[in-house]
């Protein structure tokens, strides 16, 4: 997921973006992009991109109500077409499916899953679905987690006494 879409912006079908990166010179070489919204993809066309403010035209939306029913879809790109990673960062669909273990005496324990990543308030909180099935929002940093391993499949959670919240 690349970015966000927000509210219409002007008369004619243009829509705020919002970067999950804080990047959008990635953006610029778009001409097509998949909207998921509701569990729907759907491919458009990229009429216009600017890149201050971020503002998006999509083919077929010509007016702020048309625009006004994609806000809060997600922008998804190719993996080549998305922002560059910097030191220590991740994609968020990189972060889902991660096994998640905490070191115990006799070395380390499975906890869960992450499912999924959320945006919130103060950052990400990862959503890690535990062996019984219910699902805890951790936030995602370095207080609470180590070692991700992307390519072994694994994250490393520091306490697990926040799972007890």
């Amino acid at each position: 997921m690349a970015a966000l879409v927000g509210p219409p912006f002007g008369i004619t079908g243009r829509v705020k973006i919002r970067s999950l990166s804080g990047e959008t010179g990635h953006l610029l070489a778009l001409d097509r992009a998949v909207l998921r919204l509701g569990g729907r993809e759907q491919v458009y066309t990229i009429e216009e991109f600017t890149p201050s403010p971020p503002l998006m035209k999509f083919a077929g939306i010509d007016s702020p109500e048309a625009a006004g029913t994609l806000r809060g879809a997600e922008i998804l790109v190719d993996r080549s077409q998305a922002a560059p990673l910097g030191e220590g960062e991740f994609y968020i669909e990189d972060l889902k499916g991660l096994k998640v273990f905490v070191q115990a005496q006799g070395g380390p324990r499975f906890t869960g899953e992450i499912t999924g990543i959320i945006e919130g308030g103060g950052g990400f909180l990862a959503e890690i679905t535990l062996p019984g099935g219910e699902k805890k929002l951790v936030p995602f940093r370095n207080e609470f987690f180590g070692p991700i391993d992307t390519e072994r499949g694994r994250a490393e959670l520091l306490q697990d006494w926040i799972l007890d919240t």
